[in-house]
This record gives C-alpha cells, sequence and structure tokens, in this order.
C-alpha cells in the first residue's frame, strides 16, 4: 500500500481511509462518474491513504462491476493511494480471480 505523507509526528502514520460504497448494478456510462467521485473523496481527504470500496450492496456480479472496480483501482493508484474491497460476495470473488485481481477483495 502506499500512501501520501501526511503532516504532524514523525513515525506517526496519519493516514485516512475513505470509504465509497456502490449500491444497485453499475452500468458502463456508471464507470466515469464512479471515478470522479472516487477522486473527489481522495481529493479532499488531506493525507488519505486507502480508498476502500464498499460492494456489499452491489446487484450484479458482472464483468461491468469488474470494470468499475478495475478503474476505481486505477484511480486511487494515480493518486497514491492504496484500495481494497469490502462485501465482496462470492460472484464476484470469482470473476475478479479470474481476471487477476482477486486480492483486492482479501482473503475469503
Amino acid at each position: 500500500m502506499s500512501s501520501r505523507p501526511g503532516g504532524g509526528l514523525p513515525g506517526v502514520d496519519a493516514t485516512e481511509t475513505v470509504v465509497m460504497r456502490i449500491s444497485g448494478s453499475p452500468g458502463p456510462d456508471d464507470v466515469p462518474r464512479l471515478c470522479a467521485e472516487l477522486s473527489a473523496l481522495l481529493g479532499g481527504a488531506a493525507g488519505a491513504g486507502e480508498a476502500v470500496c464498499d460492494v456489499g450492496d452491489m446487484i450484479a456480479a458482472d464483468l461491468t462491476a469488474v470494470d468499475a472496480i478495475a478503474r476505481l483501482r486505477l484511480t486511487a493508484q494515480r493518486l497514491g493511494c492504496g484500495f481494497r474491497l469490502r462485501g465482496a460476495g462470492p460472484e464476484l470473488r470469482a470473476l475478479l480471480h479470474l481476471v487477476g485481481l482477486s486480492g483486492l477483495a482479501g482473503p475469503g
């Protein structure tokens, strides 16, 4: 995980975790908006070190969802932040594994 250096005491991790929730079934037209929302969240959180994407309320585990997740990960990386998922179900985990992104969902 990479993080932007924060101010404050030396040797103290002053990073913040930003949580973004995706619910429903995102379509291809939603991906740019989701990336812009994540950029705004990370840009507004001084010292944000990690973005957590909560997908527990996502309805469809399909390749559009995987594309959205991959692009959100790239957005976070471009801003110097780590990225991980929370609440990924077994179907989404299986798709992420097939495309080489299983590490985003954590152990399971």
